[in-house]
This record gives C-alpha cells, structure tokens and sequence, in this order.
C-alpha cells in the first residue's frame, strides 16, 4: 500500500513530520527575523489586511521562499538516500498538495479579515449613523467576489491535483501486486484485493486524506487568529476570567467530543472487517454455485446469509448509539460558540463584525480538531480495507497474518466438512 508509491515508508513518513515540526518551529520562532535580514519588509497589519492583497504582502512572500526552500532541502535528501520511481508525485506531489492546500485555508482567513469591516459597517448602517454609504458597502462586497472567485479557483485546482496523485497511488498499487500475480493468484480473493479494495483504498483517501490535511493546515493558519481574538473576550460563563479564553474553549471543546466518539465507535473498525468476511463468504458460494450445481444449496445459502443478517445487525445496533452520541455533539456544537460569548456580549464590549470573526475562527478551529468526529464512520471503513490488504500482502511474503486472520484460519481448520467450514469461518 504504502512502499510501493512511498520510498521507506516508515521512515520517510517519520522523517516528514519531524522535518514538518522543525520547520514550523523555525518560522513561528525565528521567522521574522530571517526574512527581515533577507531584505523582506513585514507590517504589523500584514495578518489584517483586506482583500487579495492579502496574499502578496511581505509576509506572504517570504512564506513562499521560505516554504520553497524546506521542500527542497527535504525532497533533495530522499532524492540522494532512496531514488524511488514516484518520486515526483509521492514527494514533490505530497508537497505541492500541502502547499494548495494551506493557500485555499488562508483564503479562509482572507475571507475571515473581510468580515469584521462589512458587519461593522452593516451594524453602522443599520445604526442610522450616516457614515456608511452604499458605495462603500458595495465595495465590500467586490472584494467579497474577488476572494470568492480565487476561493474557487484554487478549490478546482486542487482538487484536480489531489485526483490525479491519487490515481497514481493506486497505479503504484496496482503495479506492484501484478507484478507479483503468479505468487497470488492463488490467494483467496486476490482479485478483489487488486481490483477493488485498491479503488476503495484510493478513493477514500482522496476524500479523507485532504479533509485531514485541511485540518492541519487549518489549525496552523486559525490557532493564532483565535490567540490574537482571545483579546477582546475577557471571561468565560461559569468557570469567568482565564487566559486566552477563546483559544482554551476551543481545544477542550474539540478534544473532548475526539474522545468521546473514538471511545463510542472504538467497536466499528472491527464489526466492518467482519462484515467483509461474511459478504465475502455469502458471495464466493454463489460464485461456486455458477459452475457446480451441488454449491450454492439452499440450506447452505440460508446459513451464509443469516450470518451476513447478523453482523449487519449488530452494526446497526453499534451505529445507532454513536450516532446518538455524535448527533449530541453536534447539535451542543452549533450553539457552544455563541454560549462562550454571551457574558462578553452582554457587557456590550465587541461589534457585530468582531462577532463574526470570532465565531468563524472558533468554528475553523474547532472543526479542525474534531476530524475523527466528523471523520469516524469512513475512516472505520478504510482501516477495514487497510486490515485487508494488510493480510493480503502478508500472503505474499509468506508472513504470519494478523491476528484476526489467524483465528479466522483456526475456525476453518477446525471443521473437517467443506460446507461446514465455509460456514463456520465466516461466523462473525
């Protein structure tokens, strides 16, 4: 799955995130001041800035060399230590997509900056204050369009990019495991593990992997709004003043419904694998049944079927309380934003503009740490593929399988009746 498009798997991706958190500490502590030698001119006002001037500024433009200049380094080591045939796509593409991806959520902040002006001004219009005209509102409104319009357009683009790297993931798959076909061709459901569960492999990660780079990129670009919007919140309800309470709120607020719902669903993944089991076993009889008439018997049939009838059943029963569970988060989360800000509100003490921004980046940030939340039931899915691929490549380097596999072999073993054991090894 992973070396075949990856060089070193373990430890490229080990190596990536270290290298990710060096250069993210370099920027945050040391960035200013290497850009300001370099020649670069930052304003304080740069974060502020209205419109889509907001991505040529001083900051911005250092960000790019500076970004340009850490893929480098990076992609030039494993170019020298592991040549790898997808080196374009796994390393400089990798690259590529967090950079499209970490632009698309700065328009998010671009968007943000917009916010505070427009309302404010809407509140003053609305004030009867005379000092907003239409003009100036519909100003605002085409800097709305212009971001909108590279919102859009860097969307497109992405997920073009994100498209075509994924299909060459599946193609680096898809290549290695032909590449040995004589070796599993024998394989139970090799076929399906080439074919389909590859496709399923590739198309989930083209959704989920971007949503939990987006996430990241989110935290990265928002975190420090919400710091520097904590300012104009002095106290939260119940608990009253604390540092940063915005920033606090939204960690503990996220962190908790992580937790929550990871140990609500802590039983899917498993349920899912078996559910492919069962299929699995009801599916191969009806194949057998197509060329042997003394397959595929009602009796059997019946026997397979109930068994799918039956892990079915028990993940419907597991899904309906997480769903009650994740249903109650969700709901609690629409209006929490709004509760943290009810005392500040009350006192008078932000505008109708700052209200929008705070709520914005509160919703970015906390979104951002509840991905497995939002995430849960199709990351389920893929560590339900994953465990089948995992077992099939075990197959093919003639290594001992995963546990749930071995014990899946011990039941079959166990009977000595063909049809029996067909039975009995699928039983959830």
């Amino acid at each position: 799955m992973f070396k075949s498009f990856f060089p070193q798997p373990k430890v490229f991706f080990l190596s990536a995130v270290a290298w990710s958190l060096i250069s993210a500490f370099v920027w945050y502590m040391y960035g200013t001041e290497i850009g300001t030698a370099l020649g670069f001119e930052f304003g304080e006002d740069d974060g502020q800035v209205v419109g889509i001037r907001y991505f040529w500024t001083q900051s911005f433009l250092w960000f790019y060399v500076y970004y340009a200049a850490v893929v480098v380094v990076f992609a030039a080591f494993w170019y020298r230590y592991a040549p790898h045939p997808w080196f374009i796509w796994s390393v400089l593409g990798s690259a590529l997509i967090l950079f499209s991806t970490y632009f698309s959520v700065q328009v998010s902040v671009a968007l943000n900056n917009w916010r505070r002006p427009f309302f404010d001004s809407v509140q003053s219009a609305l004030d009867g204050e005379g000092t907003v005209t239409a003009a100036d509102l519909y100003g605002l409104i085409m800097i709305f369009g212009y971001i909108a319009f590279m919102a859009m357009a860097v969307f497109v683009a992405t997920r073009f990019l994100v498209s075509h790297y994924i299909f060459r993931w599946r193609t680096a798959m898809n290549d290695y495991y032909m590449s040995r076909w004589k070796e599993v061709r024998h394989i139970e459901g090799a076929s399906q593990r080439v074919q389909e569960d590859t496709m399923r492999f590739a198309g989930i990660m083209e959704g989920l992997g971007v949503s939990m780079v987006d996430s990241v990129m989110t935290l990265f670009a928002f975190l420090p709004v919400l710091w520097s919007l904590s300012g104009y919140v002095t106290e939260l309800p119940i608990i009253g003043a604390i540092p940063s309470p915005l920033f606090t709120a939204a960690i503990f607020w996220s962190l908790f419904g992580t937790v929550l719902l990871s140990v609500v669903g802590i039983k899917l993944p498993g349920l899912e694998f078996k559910n492919q089991r069962v299929e699995a076993a009801y599916r191969k009889e009806l194949v057998y049944g197509e060329d042997d008439e003394d397959r595929a018997q009602p009796p059997t049939v019946a026997e397979l079927f109930n068994n799918v009838r039956k892990n079915y059943f028990r993940l419907y029963f597991h899904y309906m309380y997480f769903n009650i569970a994740r249903g109650f988060y969700l709901q609690a989360d629409n209006i929490f934003a709004y509760f943290i800000l009810i005392p500040t509100i009350a006192a008078g003490k932000i505008t109708l503009g700052l209200i929008q921004q705070i709520l914005t980046a509160f919703a970015q940030v906390s979104n951002s740490f509840q991905y497995l939340v939002n995430s849960w039931t199709t990351i389920v899915e893929l560590m339900s593929i994953y465990k089948r691929l995992k077992a099939f490549e075990a197959a093919i380097r003639n290594e001992p399988l995963p546990d749930i596999d071995q014990a899946y072999l011990a039941r079959v073993d166990s009977s000595s009746d063909p049809l029996s054991t067909a039975i009995e090894a699928e039983r959830p």
